[in-house]
């Protein structure tokens, strides 16, 4: 998909959310931005040489669309889907969480709560409108610095989604 392709589903999304009961929806994650973020994210990791999964959730942590590009790890589709459940849960970036969860940190073993679907290592950026969590962001497959910089990208592009 290039950027053309890109910002025309993205146009498509606002169109759509704009339309409907004049209420731009904005504080609910639908299957539409989900899939918009999911292609933005997918042609910036494409740019970077990272085969990776991207999963978003819903403020509730469940999730509302993964996506695997060829070639990426298996294991990176739980990992992903993971990190998209711990940034709704904790309400913070698996970043900032990762300085927190180290060894002397005020939040150290939190990995081993929630039947272990907590990661604490970077890649997962929750998603905001208006201040209030609508969703989480996950993406595995590169190094930790790789998913953390197009995490935090997708956090940046959905802004511009989910705005009227």
């Amino acid at each position: 998909m290039d950027e053309k392709q890109i910002s025309a589903l993205v146009e498509d999304v606002v169109r759509g959310i704009k339309g409907k009961s004049g209420c731009c929806g904005k504080h609910k994650m639908t299957l539409a931005k989900a899939r918009a973020l999911t292609a933005i994210v997918e042609e910036r990791a494409r740019e970077m040489g990272v085969n990776a999964v991207i999963a978003v959730a819903d403020a509730g942590g469940n999730p509302v669309s993964v996506q695997a590009m060829d070639k990426a790890y298996l294991a990176s589709w739980d990992v992903a889907l993971q990190k998209s459940y711990t940034v709704v849960a904790l309400k913070m970036s698996t970043a900032k969480l990762a300085k927190l969860a180290a060894p002397g940190g005020s939040l150290y073993g939190i990995q081993f709560t929630n039947q272990g679907k907590i990661v604490i290592f970077g890649g997962g950026e929750p998603l905001m409108a208006d201040g209030k969590i609508v969703g989480g962001l996950g993406v595995s497959g590169g190094t930790a610095e790789q998913d953390t910089a197009l995490a935090e990208y997708g956090k940046q592009k959905f802004k511009e989604i989910s705005e009227c």
